[in-house]
């Protein structure tokens, strides 16, 4: 079974995640906002794909407030591109999705709120079997 790290502040967009990808993807989900847990569960290896909020309210690293695109950065400096990573935001506008991708190394986005919840799954699959 893929395991798939969610970073997520928001409980409803947690649980909505967690669903979409147990249910319609078959995955194990583990939700957190510690960037310290991301890189220590993708150092272990096994993880498949992280879903990564970009705009996190209560994530630390080493004692300064980070979002997405900063742990972005540190997991491609640590595991390079062997995880998948697919940020997930609600500002999206037209030409973000391309500075964000450019900022942060990862490999693609999703706008907020997932409302093709098919759609969303078959991505997540899609990136985690191309890395694979």
């Amino acid at each position: 079974m893929k395991h798939v790290l969610v970073v997520e502040d928001d409980a409803h967009n947690a649980v909505l995640f967690r669903k979409i990808l147990e249910k319609r993807a078959g995955c194990r989900v583990t939700v957190t906002e510690d960037p310290a847990e991301v890189l220590a569960q993708v150092r272990a290896g096994g993880v498949a794909l992280v879903v990564l909020d970009v705009s996190l309210r209560h994530s630390q690293w080493e004692g300064r407030p980070v979002g997405g695109v900063e742990i972005c950065r540190l997991l491609r400096a640590e595991a390079g591109e062997r995880v998948p990573v697919l940020l997930a935001t609600a500002h999206a506008m037209r030409g973000d999705a391309e500075k964000l991708l450019a900022d942060s190394g990862a490999d693609g986005y999703v706008s907020k709120p997932i409302i093709d919840h098919d759609e969303f799954a078959r991505r997540a699959l899609g990136m985690m079997e191309r890395a694979a």
